[in-house]
């Protein structure tokens, strides 16, 4: 710390003083995130040895064991992410760094939804490019307040863009 100001080699943004709600808030984001890891996998559990199990999968597939754990972490990171950027100073960067956080937080549980809800793996294909679109943005907008906020949003985008990667491969398999 530099003056009020957070340093980590690049221009960071002031952060209040520690505010007394901190962990509080904390626990909030990622209680919010966990939840929508929490309900979003229902989607899966009910398809994974019905519908799922009798799809051709694309090479790379990791096994279905995987998924919980990685997707697991992953919100965690999440949260931490928005926590950091929700304790920078008011902003209208801020404000939408969040909004579009919470943009693609939606994106995320509608993915969920569609491809092992509703089966439409074309319509989860679409929403899933959004979902890079949004995480992309929300990243970028997260850089200005907090880099280390956005670093943390980096392993989501590299798995969501695997998870692309298995989507478009289910779909053109599996006509």
């Amino acid at each position: 710390m530099q003056g009020g100001r957070m340093t980590t080699g690049t221009q960071e943004q002031s952060t209040f003083e520690p505010r007394p709600m901190a962990a509080l808030a904390l626990a909030g984001w990622l209680l919010l995130c966990l939840a929508v890891s929490g309900v979003s996998s229902i989607f899966p559990v009910h398809s994974l040895p019905t519908w799922y199990a009798g799809l051709i999968k694309p090479s790379l597939t990791p096994l279905n064991a995987v998924f919980g754990p990685t997707w697991t972490v992953l919100f965690v990171l999440m949260g931490i992410s928005a926590w950091m950027v929700w304790k920078t100073r008011p902003s209208v960067c801020r404000v939408r760094g969040l909004r579009l956080f919470l943009i693609q937080l939606a994106f995320a549980f509608l993915w969920n939804w569609t491809f092992f809800g509703r089966h439409q793996m074309l319509t989860a294909l679409a929403d899933i490019v959004i979902l890079l679109v949004t995480i992309t943005m929300t990243i970028w907008t997260f850089r200005k307040m907090s880099v280390t906020a956005a670093w943390l949003l980096v392993p989501y985008l590299a798995w969501v863009g695997f998870v692309t990667y298995l989507n478009l491969g289910f779909w053109r398999l599996n006509p």
